[in-house]
């Protein structure tokens, strides 16, 4: 299989197989990013017979271990969807020629691949099984969203998603629970909760800031430009996140970025997971909580 540099999938994609068609990201501008640092070069997309090669191997592969039904691949790279309409169908035909079990094929998304495609391309895409798309919106918070350097605004969340949820094709959201600054956490959870309200993520999965002295963020921070929130205050953030909440989805903390794991289903587990977190924050220290987020050498 063709990979190049640290392959990064969501947790619940463990079971899909990853399929490499982009390497690196288009956009490449977040202060807080350092996930593809590792490459020496911005963004590419996999040659189509490096792909096809890569199909016929885990063909083989399944056969050789008498996997009859595989149902889910997974593209990867930091955004494959901004791939055009047509590379993109390629690349499904590719998929269902070779593994005709596939029923969906996911990925990671940036809000302005899917603002590319038209209406009618989005329903074909779906049609051909694309589904499932992972996106790192990170916040509702329009001047977290500008400082970082995302590209987009909290709108066009809302309205690329809208898009989304008309052509049938399901979406998970990656929030980043810290991205406002400290004394901001709770500001950015409620404008956070009020955009995924108007819309239907089938999952939410919280990841912790955690910022590297190589990122762009950390130069802001010793130039005083901006200041990171507390551990304590992070956990507040996510508690007012779930707190304001109204949709029925799945929302998750479980990235090696989250020092304390959990998931549940919304409504019926918001007290459950509320409790959780107010014992985290009356009862766990800064400094333990600190401690873990030192540690932690990479994501």
């Amino acid at each position: 299989m063709h990979y190049t540099g640290t392959i990064w999938r969501p947790p619940y994609e463990a079971a899909s197989l990853l399929l490499e068609v982009t390497a690196g990201c288009t956009h490449h501008k977040c202060k807080f990013c350092t996930l593809y640092h590792d490459l020496p070069f911005k963004f590419r997309m996999s040659p189509l017979e490096n792909v096809e090669c890569d199909l016929k191997e885990a063909k083989e592969a399944l056969k050789d271990r008498n996997i009859e039904c595989l149902d889910r691949v997974f593209l990867t790279g930091a955004n494959p969807f901004v791939l055009s309409y047509n590379k993109l169908t390629i690349i499904g035909e590719l998929i269902h020629k070779y593994l005709p079990s596939v029923k969906t094929i996911g990925s990671f998304a940036r809000i302005t691949d899917i603002t590319s495609k038209t209406d009618e391309e989005l329903t074909e895409l779906r049609i051909m099984g694309y589904d499932g798309l992972t996106i790192g919106i990170e916040t509702g918070d329009d001047e977290a969203l500008r400082f970082m350097n995302k590209g987009y605004s909290s709108f066009d969340i809302v309205q690329q998603c809208k898009r989304l949820d008309e052509a049938g094709i399901h979406y998970s959201f990656f929030y980043l629970v810290g991205i406002s600054g400290a004394g901001c956490g709770k500001i950015g959870a409620k404008l956070t909760a009020d955009i995924c309200n108007q819309i239907h993520p089938t999952l939410i999965g919280a990841n912790m800031l955690t910022i590297y002295p190589y990122s762009d963020l950390y130069a802001e921070i010793q130039q005083g430009n901006w200041q990171e929130e507390s551990e304590v205050e992070k956990y507040k953030e996510i508690r007012t996140f779930v707190e304001h909440l109204q949709i029925p989805t799945t929302f998750a903390a479980m990235g090696a970025s989250n020092a304390y794991r959990f998931h549940g289903q919304l409504p019926e587990d918001k007290e459950k997971m509320i409790a959780f977190l107010d014992d985290i924050i009356e009862n766990v220290s800064e400094k333990e909580l600190r401690q873990y987020r030192k540690n932690l050498h990479h994501l």
